[in-house]
């Protein structure tokens, strides 16, 4: 039986905090994938007790064993996308393209540590960072310079950090604790690029990692780090779970800053209707 369907099963004995547990469980099963029993009373407004308490009256041996159940649903959600890349049809490079890049998606999505997402997005929208700059390698220069634009158009102080070794080093030789450095690279990673992230980490900036990896060499260097996944229906590495994450980054910089960054849409807005640079 599914983890929904135990629930159902034993809604009508859970008491009002055990139905909250349960929501959470139902309506954001990443949560309890990927969380922790702190995590999961956190979200409910409930205690651990009460979450380990819902396991039980659900029949698990204890959280973790909710937990594997929750993660094996996911697992089956994804499985069918899994199946057809191992198993295309003849010639048919759409379809497989199709199935490896939305499990690209839903692999780096639902992958991703809802604390720590909270995390970035509070580095990312807090009004006394100084700068925001967006650091990337070569391979993923386009997601870094398309998510610096974008995000400049949400907040002041983004710096897109792209050039020479000569000028990356003078663009950070006066970062601090103020700042917040966003670094983008995947394997083979540019050791330049690590380089100027541990320097900008040792000089006390924040920073945040979009790497491939949980053991790459920028999550040492990273105050919070991401993981994407990058399995490519072709020869290369896909980018479209990268570009997602860099996209669900913006989405929750936009919400929680709101006012100020409407304000600054509709000045950016004014600006290319006065100078009558774009046509629709």
């Amino acid at each position: 039986m599914v983890v929904s369907a135990q629930i159902d099963a034993h809604l009508p004995r859970l008491t009002p905090a055990e139905r909250r547990v349960a929501a959470i469980v139902a309506d954001d099963p990443e949560a309890v994938a990927f969380g922790t029993v702190a995590d999961v009373a956190r979200r409910s407004d409930t205690s651990g007790a009460t979450v380990v308490r819902l396991a039980a009256k659900l029949g698990f041996d204890g959280f973790v064993e909710l937990q594997a159940a929750v993660r094996e649903e996911i697992a089956r959600r994804l499985r069918p996308a899994s199946e057809r890349i191992r198993r295309p049809a003849a010639g048919d490079v759409l379809g497989t393209a199709l199935a490896v890049e939305m499990a690209n998606v839903a692999a780096t999505l639902e992958g991703i540590d809802r604390p720590a997402f909270d995390g970035a997005v509070r580095l990312l929208s807090r009004r006394r960072a100084e700068r925001v700059m967006v650091l990337s390698g070569d391979a993923s220069s386009g997601i870094a310079s398309l998510f610096a634009d974008e995000l400049s158009m949400l907040r002041p102080g983004v710096v897109f950090v792209a050039g020479s070794d000569v000028r990356v080093a003078r663009l950070l030789a006066d970062v601090g604790p103020s700042d917040v450095v966003v670094v983008l690279d995947l394997a083979r990673y540019d050791r330049a690029v690590l380089g100027a992230a541990g320097r900008a980490a040792g000089r006390g900036a924040a920073v945040v990692a979009l790497t491939d990896s949980a053991v790459s060499p920028l999550a040492s260097a990273a105050a919070i780090s991401f993981t994407a996944s990058v399995t490519g229906a072709g020869p290369f590495d896909s980018h479209v779970g990268l570009l997602a994450l860099a996209n669900a980054l913006l989405a929750g910089a936009a919400a929680r800053l709101r006012r100020s960054a409407t304000d600054r849409l509709d000045e950016v807005e004014s600006a290319w209707r006065s100078a009558a640079v774009l046509t629709d």
